[in-house]
Order: C-alpha cells, then sequence, then structure tokens
C-alpha cells in the first residue's frame, strides 16, 4: 500500500440553493478543489462521486459540468458516512497503486425535507413536528440512556450546541453563523428530549472534494501534503442487546480502535476532531466513542474548555458552564472538537459531510482556517456515522 496525500480541498457554503441543480453544486466545489491543488481535469483518473438521494448517475453528471475525459466514475450510498466513504474508495483506489490522481466528491440537495426524506412540507413532517420519525427520537433515547447511567443532564448536552454555534461564527462558510447560549438553546422548543430545536442539525444543500494522489506525486504540486494516516469504515456488528434502544456507540468504537492502531498514534495526539454531533447528544456521546474522554466523563469533559477553540471557555460563557466544571478532572486530550460549527450549525448535507468534514481538518494542519484556526495543528481526525449502516474514521497528518 503506498501512502497517499491530499493535496487539494473545496467546500461551496452549505445552506439552500432551490435554483441550482446538485451536480452544478459538486462541479463548483470540485473545479475549486482542482484549482487548490494545481490539477488540471485532464490529469485525473478517477472519481468518486457520494450522493445519498441523488445517487444514480451523480458522478458522471458532475463530469457533464465539468469536462467529460472518459474516466471511471463510481457512485457512492451509505447513509450520513456517504461522502467519507466515497474519499475512502477514492483513498484506496491510490493506495492500491491503481491511479495516482483521483477526485472524491460529496455532493446532497435536501432543502427542509428530514434526515431520512421526511416529508418537505413542515406541516405535515412527522419528524419536524414531535421527532418521532427516528432519528431524532434515536439520538433522543441516547441521550436519555446516559443521563440514567452517569447523570448527565439536559443542560450539559446544551453545552455542544452553545460551543459550535459559537464556532460557527467564525466559518464562513456554515449554513448559520449564530450564537445561541444556553438559555436560547433550552427555551427552544423540544424536539426529542432532551435534544430541542438548536440541538437538532439542519437540513439543507451543499457540496465538498478532495484531490488524493501518491505521496511520491504530491511532492511536484505541494510543499504541504497532507498524510491520510489512518481511513477505517465499519458497520454496526450484530450484539444482544435491548433492540428497542438503538446502539449509536459500537461501530464508532470498533472503527476508532481501528483508526488509531493504522495511524500508530492515540487519542492523546489529536489536536483537532470533526465528529458527527448529528444532534447535541451525539457529540457528547462521540466524546467517549473516540476515547476523548473516560466513559460517563462526556459533561466533564465539555465544562472543562477543552473541545472549545483555545482549549477553554470564552469569558461570554464561563457563567453558563461554571455549575458544571469539576476542577478534578484533567482532560485526556485537548483536541478541540466541531470548529467548523459541526453538523449543528455548519449544516448537514448528507452527501457533502464526510469531505466536508475532511476540508475542514486540511485547511487547519495548512494553517489555513482564518479566526478559528487551532494553533499549532498536526494531527486530526474526522468522524462520521450513518446510523447501524457506517461509521467512516479518517486521520490526516501534515
Amino acid at each position: 500500500m503506498r501512502e497517499v496525500a491530499i493535496i487539494g480541498v473545496s467546500m461551496i457554503k452549505f445552506g439552500r440553493y432551490p435554483d441550482r441543480k446538485v451536480e452544478e453544486l459538486a462541479a463548483r466545489a470540485a473545479l475549486d478543489a482542482l484549482k487548490d491543488a494545481g490539477v488540471e481535469m485532464k490529469q485525473v483518473q478517477a472519481l468518486y462521486s457520494g450522493n445519498l438521494y441523488q445517487t444514480s448517475g451523480s458522478g458522471q453528471r458532475i463530469l457533464q459540468q465539468m469536462g467529460q475525459t472518459g474516466i471511471p466514475v463510481v457512485n457512492v450510498a451509505n447513509a450520513c458516512a456517504t461522502g467519507s466513504t466515497a474519499f475512502r474508495e477514492a483513498y484506496f483506489a491510490v493506495a492500491s497503486g491503481a491511479y495516482d490522481i483521483v477526485l472524491a466528491v460529496g455532493s446532497e440537495q435536501m432543502g427542509k425535507q428530514g434526515l431520512l426524506g421526511a416529508p418537505r412540507d413542515p406541516a405535515t413532517s412527522i419528524e419536524g413536528r414531535i421527532g418521532s420519525y427516528l432519528m431524532p427520537a434515536v439520538f433522543g433515547m441516547a441521550g436519555m440512556e446516559h443521563m440514567r447511567k452517569y447523570g448527565t443532564t439536559q443542560e450539559q448536552f446544551a453545552l455542544a450546541s452553545v460551543k459550535n454555534h459559537w464556532h460557527s461564527t467564525m466559518n464562513p462558510l456554515a449554513q448559520y453563523q449564530k450564537e445561541t447560549p444556553l438559555d436560547e438553546v433550552m427555551n427552544s422548543r423540544v424536539v426529542a428530549y432532551p435534544n430541542t430545536l438548536l440541538m437538532c442539525c439542519p437540513t439543507g444543500d451543499g457540496a465538498a472534494a478532495a484531490v488524493l494522489c501518491s505521496m511520491e506525486k504530491a511532492r511536484q504540486f505541494t510543499t504541504q501534503p497532507i498524510k491520510i494516516a489512518a481511513s477505517v469504515l465499519t458497520s454496526d456488528p450484530y450484539t444482544d442487546r435491548d433492540l428497542t434502544l438503538p446502539d449509536i456507540n459500537t461501530l464508532t468504537r470498533n472503527a476508532a480502535k481501528q483508526a488509531y492502531e493504522m495511524a500508530g498514534i492515540g487519542p492523546e495526539d489529536l489536536d483537532q476532531v470533526e465528529l458527527h454531533d448529528c444532534f447535541a447528544t451525539a457529540e457528547l456521546l462521540h466524546y467517549e466513542n473516540l476515547g476523548l474522554c473516560g466513559e460517563g466523563e462526556a459533561a466533564k469533559h465539555i465544562a472543562s474548555g477543552a473541545p472549545w477553540l483555545g482549549n477553554k471557555v470564552p469569558t461570554k460563557y464561563e457563567e453558563d458552564v461554571a455549575p458544571f466544571v469539576d476542577k478534578t478532572y484533567q482532560p485526556k486530550t485537548k483536541a478541540v472538537v466541531n470548529v467548523s460549527g459541526g453538523l449543528l450549525s455548519k449544516g448537514h448535507p448528507l452527501g457533502a459531510t464526510g469531505v466536508a468534514n475532511i476540508a475542514e481538518i486540511v485547511w487547519h494542519l495548512r494553517g489555513q482556517a482564518g479566526a478559528r484556526q487551532v494553533e499549532g495543528a498536526k494531527v486530526g481526525l474526522a468522524h462520521v456515522i450513518g446510523l447501524c449502516s457506517a461509521c467512516t474514521i479518517h486521520i490526516l497528518q501534515r
């Protein structure tokens, strides 16, 4: 297996583009990634397109927008891990020696529909009205179980939303760039307890792209190749559990173990993490699943300031966080989490999310993230979970 590098990334601003086709959004991101890499379309040897709702021929339609060179196209659909699975296929295509330069694109056009295609009209959407259309209920129940086992409170889960919305104000590509203090999060309407509306990710439209090539060839294009140190994909194994409570933990824990072993590092070596915070409860659960803290310590971890930009809670939010601070708690890692704004504020157009998370890590490793830059970032982890179907983890290094 050859070493593989990322030499170009791009992401369009997530939002809603009712007057544009999804392939137009994807082509824009792809062309920008090629420009970032200094690569021409004629040099790309294969395209891997991740798209969930418009999957059939998505990659071919992208090429119709940007140049049909006759290269192989692979179209991928894998729940929320669609884009990151396409990226992983691109990684293996280069690592195997089959190609030297490939393009991975993630795209989606969802508008206001729910996470699993609930009706677009909020007046008739069960998911939008009472949160019982699978995903809100699943992550609500998972949060309730954590509350039962460890005494976690709704306010502690809500701190993830406070943090990520604050981070998003520094990301011009985020769908929303608005701070939400704790009282605002808590007073927004409940969707599926303990998650309120501001503890749920928005859906919309978006696209992101990455150019991958062999490490040897990468040095022809850049002095800052970003190494893909680990690429892992897992699915949900059978466990003897109460099937009324879906397991959102096991496939991430399995993937994390494999990824750390593949990269030869541990969670304590991470500088930055982009994890799958589709709901605020998910962020805290994944702190533990990714080994960022110990079992039952997620609430202490977010209150410690470790996952906030600068590894400290901003002065304006100290009063909100103060009741939950445990001064005896020592963070296992100081990895900043979801400095992009996360899915909670950056948005979650399903097929685009996985590649967008990788692009965010790349910008920080290059020192190109502007006001939200994680200082001295050398190692980052991107995580996406498609519930009960797929989990991807990629570890990137400079």
